[in-house]
């Protein structure tokens, strides 16, 4: 299912954080947006999993508008894992991915067997099966990461909106969740403040400073030495990385 911000803006206080922006993510394609910090990218997901309602402009998933879908249906469409998925109940790793099933049941409507493979499925897919009997409040920030993807994953969206996923990862795990989220075949429109990360993992990439959308494009075309000096103010050489041939940034602190 193709996703589609249309002429999104978001002014909250007097304040304009979304400007104008237009992009769109492919059916079963992954599309990063990038940007130095308060540059609007937290902002313009909140609008499509429908924390924030857009000042101005629509979300669109496949021909429809997002803000005119039943909530059920648009649980049932979209998935977000969210910088803020704080977790103040001590649920059990098991209880809080099952979560991610009830858009799809009715009222206080059990697992049933298809549910419960699922659940195990995705447990399973993000290294967390052991882990399944524990208390998430006693989990490493890491291991909830991974806790909340897989509730993700078991709501079985089309659209799976992503904010800063790899945050408290080590490097098996960002590495085995960026390579699961390229085999997944949705459609993910992820956050990434590691260009190197969104070069190999995104088949596009838009670039946001101010609220705005500088640029968007392949890796390759967004990702130059005279954007990353541009928009984020440090100096890079760009390379392609040995195997893939994706554009890899080595950086250096920009001395003026």
């Amino acid at each position: 299912m193709d996703l589609t911000l249309d002429g999104l803006s978001v002014v909250t206080d007097g304040r304009r954080l979304v400007r104008d922006l237009t992009l769109r993510v492919d059916s079963g394609r992954v599309v990063g947006l990038v940007g130095p910090n308060g540059s609007g990218k937290s902002t313009a997901l909140r609008c499509v999993y429908r924390a924030l309602r857009p000042s101005t402009g629509t979300v669109w998933v496949g021909e429809d508008d997002l803000s005119r879908l039943a909530m059920r249906r648009s649980a049932q469409t979209v998935a977000a894992m969210t910088q803020d998925g704080a977790v103040d109940l001590d649920f059990t790793v098991e209880e809080l991915v099952a979560l991610g099933r009830t858009p799809h049941l009715q009222g206080n409507q059990a697992l049933g067997r298809r549910e419960r493979e699922l659940c195990e499925w995705a447990m399973d897919r993000l290294d967390i099966r052991h882990l399944a009997r524990r208390g998430v409040l006693t989990l490493s920030g890491g291991e909830r990461q991974r806790v909340l993807l897989a509730r993700a994953l078991v709501q079985e969206p089309k659209i799976l909106v992503l904010d800063e996923p790899t945050n408290h990862l080590d490097v098996r795990h960002q590495v085995e969740l960026l390579s699961l989220l390229r085999s997944s075949g949705l459609t993910v429109l992820i956050v990434l403040h590691d260009l190197n990360l969104a070069a190999a993992t995104c088949d596009r990439i838009g670039v946001l400073s101010d609220g705005r959308l500088v640029t968007a494009g392949s890796p390759a075309q967004v990702l130059t030495p005279e954007l990353v000096d541009e928009v984020f103010g440090v100096e890079a050489t760009v390379v392609p990385h040995p195997l893939t041939g994706a554009p890899q940034l080595l950086y250096s602190l920009n001395s003026s």
